[in-house]
C-alpha cells in the first residue's frame, strides 16, 4: 500500500501584490500525480527554514557541517532593480531553487509532515477568487528578448496564448486598427482586474483586449445534444477531499485542480482529473482562483470579487444559440486606473509605449 502522498517537484507560477503584501505562488506537483497552487509568503518560507533546521539537525550541518544537505534560505539584494516588485520576483526565483534543493536533500526530508504540510493547500490556495485589488505578476522567461539594453520588457509566455471566441476589432496602442480573427491565437501581456488585457498577435501588434473574448478552447457539442464546456474543460479545485464509492465516481485530494467537461443540474458534473473520466459532487468544487490566471481558460471571474453571469462556468449552458451571442465587454478602465494598478517595473516598461498607458 503506497503511504502517504509528498511534492515532487515546485515550480515557481508568479508574484502575487496586495498593496504591500506579497506572496509567491508556486505550481506543486505530488506523488500521486495530483498538482496544485501554493501561495506563501517570505515569512513562511523563513519559518519552514526555522523549523527544518530544527527538526532534522544533522542534514543542516549543525552537529557536522560536512553532514549538511538542507540548502540556504537566500535572500534577494535590497539593491535589486524595479524596487519592491523587482525584489519580489528575485525572491521568486531563490524560493524556487531552494524548494527544489529541499525536494533533491533524500526521502528523510521530501517524506516529512514539515514539508509535506508546509505545500499542502491552505484555506488560502483554494480561495475562488484573489483578493481585491491584487496584481498577478509573471516572471520573464530566462532567456532575454531583443530590447535596448537595460530597460524593462513586457513579455509573454507560450502558455499565455488564448484564443479569441468570436471577431472583435479595436485599436491598438498606437491607435491603429486592430482586427482579431475568431480562434485567432493572441499572447496576453498583462492581465488587468478591469477586464481588459494587454495582447499581442502573430505580427506583434499590442493592443488592449476585453478578456471575456479569450479562452482556451471554443464552446463544443457535448454527448447526448448537450451543450458541454469544450475537450479540455475549465480548470476547478475541489476545496475538499472525495473518495468515490461509485465506478463512475473519481477520488480526488483537498486542492486538486480538475477539468470540468460537463455541468450538471442534479449535483453531479462530469470531470478528468489525472487521466480519468468521471463524476464528482459539484458541491466540492469551486473556480480555481490562482490557477485560472496562470493556466486558462478565463472564467469571467473578476479579482474584485464580482462574477460575470454571462458565459459563467458553473452554470449550465441553456443552449447551442446561446453560444453565438457576442460576450460582454467590461467598461473600459480610465488611464489613470491603469497606470494606478500596475507595478513599478510594469510602468517602467510601459513608458517605452506611449500609446499603452490604457485603453483608450
Amino acid at each position: 500500500m503506497a503511504g502517504p502522498r509528498h511534492p515532487v517537484s515546485v515550480s515557481g507560477a508568479a508574484l502575487v501584490q496586495t498593496d504591500r503584501l506579497q506572496t509567491f505562488a508556486f505550481s506543486v506537483c505530488w506523488s500521486d500525480d495530483s498538482d496544485t497552487f501554493a501561495r506563501r509568503s517570505w515569512e513562511e518560507f523563513r519559518r519552514l527554514h526555522k523549523t527544518l533546521k530544527e527538526t532534522f539537525p544533522v542534514e543542516a550541518g549543525l552537529l557536522r557541517r560536512s553532514d549538511r544537505i538542507l540548502p540556504k534560505l537566500t535572500d534577494a539584494s535590497l539593491l535589486v532593480h524595479w524596487g519592491h516588485t523587482g525584489r519580489g520576483l528575485a525572491r521568486l526565483q531563490l524560493l524556487e531553487t531552494y524548494s527544489r534543493a529541499l525536494l533533491a536533500a533524500g526521502e528523510r526530508v521530501t517524506h516529512s509532515p514539515v514539508l509535506t504540510g508546509f505545500f499542502a493547500p491552505q484555506p488560502m490556495d483554494l480561495e475562488p477568487v484573489l483578493p481585491a485589488g491584487s496584481l498577478v505578476i509573471l516572471p520573464a522567461p530566462q532567456e532575454p528578448l531583443p530590447g535596448p539594453t537595460g530597460s524593462p520588457a513586457i513579455r509573454s509566455q507560450e502558455a499565455q496564448s488564448l484564443h479569441c471566441l468570436q471577431p472583435f476589432s479595436t485599436q491598438d496602442t498606437w491607435g491603429q486598427p486592430f482586427h482579431a480573427r475568431a480562434q485567432e491565437a493572441l499572447d496576453v501581456l498583462l492581465r488587468h482586474p478591469s477586464g481588459w488585457w494587454l495582447v499581442a498577435n502573430e505580427d506583434q501588434q499590442m493592443a488592449w483586449f476585453p478578456a471575456p473574448y479569450l479562452e482556451e478552447l471554443a464552446l463544443g457539442q457535448g454527448r447526448d445534444g448537450e451543450w458541454s464546456l469544450g475537450s479540455s474543460g475549465y480548470q476547478f479545485c475541489a476545496s475538499h477531499a472525495y473518495e468515490s464509492s461509485q465506478a463512475d465516481e473519481l477520488s480526488v485530494t483537498t486542492g486538486a485542480r480538475v477539468r470540468v467537461l460537463e455541468t450538471s443540474d442534479c449535483g453531479w458534473w462530469l470531470c478528468r482529473f489525472r487521466g480519468r473520466t468521471g463524476l464528482l459532487p459539484a458541491a466540492i468544487l469551486q473556480p480555481d482562483g490562482l490557477g485560472t490566471l496562470l493556466s486558462g481558460p478565463w472564467l469571467h471571474l473578476r479579482v474584485d470579487g464580482g462574477e460575470d453571469r454571462e458565459g459563467e462556468a458553473q452554470s449550465s449552458p441553456k443552449s447551442p444559440q446561446a453560444t453565438t451571442l457576442p460576450p460582454t465587454v467590461p467598461a473600459r478602465p480610465s488611464r489613470s486606473a491603469i497606470q494606478s494598478c500596475c507595478c513599478t517595473i510594469t510602468r517602467k516598461a510601459l513608458e517605452q509605449y506611449p500609446g499603452c498607458h490604457g485603453p483608450p
